[in-house]
């Protein structure tokens, strides 16, 4: 998973901005009046929160972000234009003459938040955004986040997400109401566990969360969900049936702000820029490490985020047999460090001369080679009864043991086309007498600029032929 290009990539954030504002200062006695630290005022910085953040999180990554969002005619308000211009945001807002823009305050002293203000009016007191005022800005929008921190902006979601859906838009929610059911027809929901139980109910194990976000996902007919964890990473879950558990990355948690905010932006940047959903969520999960080990509100640069996948060594881990999930880590690192990844796909029941020679061509190809093996169920649909005569185990195994051979990764399906749809190989690799268009998975590698080989066999070698000669009579 290369981290992709997210220059120019337009794309519209509306929800509930706010003006997370902080006070510094040094503190070294109590109060006379009250048993409370006194904190000596020296610094103060105004940073955008809340949709606002998402906003600037996508600044950040290069990417070209509005923001449509109520707000007040008051000094806050403009204090957040000002920030966001500057970032590159351009702030469509939508002033609400009686409403004070929010704002939270902090005073932090000796890198501790002391105390938090919070100004804002009651959430049923704001005027929401409406499905006339998004169209207006939707032009040629690559993706869409709403950003409800259930302030106000977003009360009805459905007829925005209806809106931005007609217009072929995929649509992406940070949901905080209890009722997913107000976000019915978006393309994402990206919840974090807690979010998500309340909804749903407790989930002791990922058997049973991913079970009841498929019959969610089934109800509310949305695309998929990516549910936080905290310590125990991301779990993607599409309404398909693909389930990617992303462990989280080891990092000295500094302050969550603003966290969910950066897993948003990320996944919707990397969608935009047309990553499958899987590998959006690699990203958005590097993404939120390094986001964690900042205080306050924070956004996360493309610079940061290859910072981050250098630090990330499952390289070192892993080598040979691999779960799909644990493959994805391993990609992401050797795409973060520009490695060409080459995938092959086969059965490789009795291993001869043949495979070892077409493997250590596939290799030559590029930096890395994952070979996708079909499981036993799979190799008897296509071989038929009696095979495969290796099981799948001992067939990986052997594969793992060659010198050209860096991943091996089972699959179930007949074709590896979904695993080529996630891993996002850089060269796709056949043996034998193929058209390029009989592969399956061509077009998801073509159509990200990949390369599709077709790799003859070695004369005189056949697993079939092994058999046969193995077959009394």
């Amino acid at each position: 998973m290369r981290i992709p290009d997210f220059s120019g990539q337009r794309l519209l954030v509306a929800g509930d901005v706010m003006l997370d504002r902080y006070w510094y200062g040094g503190t070294g006695r109590i109060s006379p009046e009250a048993p409370v630290p006194v904190v000596n005022i020296g610094d103060a910085e105004d940073r955008p929160g809340g949709a606002a953040n998402v906003a600037l999180g996508l600044a950040a990554l290069g990417a070209s972000p509005s923001l449509l969002a109520p707000v007040g005619r008051d000094e806050a308000g403009e204090s957040l234009a000002r920030v966001l211009g500057k970032a590159g945001v351009r702030c469509a807002w939508r002033h609400r003459e009686s409403m004070r823009t929010i704002t939270k305050l902090r005073v932090v002293s000796q890198h501790q938040q002391m105390i938090r203000l919070d100004f804002e009016e009651p959430a049923h007191r704001i005027r929401a955004l409406t499905a006339e005022e998004l169209g207006g800005e939707l032009a040629g929008v690559r993706a869409l986040i709403l950003s409800d921190y259930a302030k106000g902006a977003l009360q009805d979601p459905q007829p925005l997400i209806a809106a931005a859906r007609a217009r072929g838009v995929p649509v992406l929610v940070d949901p905080k109401r209890p009722d997913f059911d107000a976000y019915a027809g978006a393309t994402v929901l990206t919840p974090n566990k807690g979010e998500f139980q309340r909804v749903v109910g407790p989930c002791d194990d990922e058997q049973t969360l991913v079970h009841r976000a498929l019959d969610l996902l089934e109800r509310i007919e949305v695309e998929a969900l990516l549910i936080t964890r905290g310590e125990d990473g991301m779990s993607l879950v599409s309404r398909a049936g693909e389930v990617v558990h992303v462990p989280a990355q080891a990092q000295e948690v500094f302050d969550v702000t603003g966290a969910g905010d950066t897993v948003i932006a990320v996944l919707a940047a990397a969608i935009a820029a047309g990553e499958g959903l899987a590998q959006a969520a690699a990203l958005a999960n590097l993404a939120a490490g390094a986001v964690v080990g900042k205080l306050g509100t924070a956004t996360v640069s493309v610079a940061e985020l290859r910072a981050a996948a250098h630090r990330w060594q499952p390289l070192a881990r892993h080598h040979g047999p691999l779960s799909q999930a644990e493959l994805l880590e391993a990609a992401a690192a050797a795409h973060a460090r520009q490695d060409v990844i080459v995938l092959t796909n086969g059965c490789f029941d009795i291993l001869h001369p043949g495979h070892v020679a077409y493997l250590e061509q596939a290799r030559a190809l590029g930096d890395r080679l994952v070979v996708a093996v079909n499981d036993d169920e799979s190799v008897r649909r296509l071989k038929g009864a009696g095979r495969p005569v290796n099981p799948l185990e001992h067939r990986m195994a052997v594969l793992a043991g060659l010198a050209s051979v860096d991943w091996v990764v089972p699959f179930s399906e007949d074709t590896p086309a979904r695993l080529v749809e996630t891993l996002a190989p850089d060269v796709l690799v056949k043996g034998g007498d193929y058209r390029v268009e009989d592969i399956a998975g061509h077009e998801s590698v073509l159509a990200r600029g990949g390369r599709v080989e077709v790799l003859p066999f070695v004369d005189g070698y056949s697993t079939s032929g092994i058999i046969a000669r193995m077959t009394p009579g």
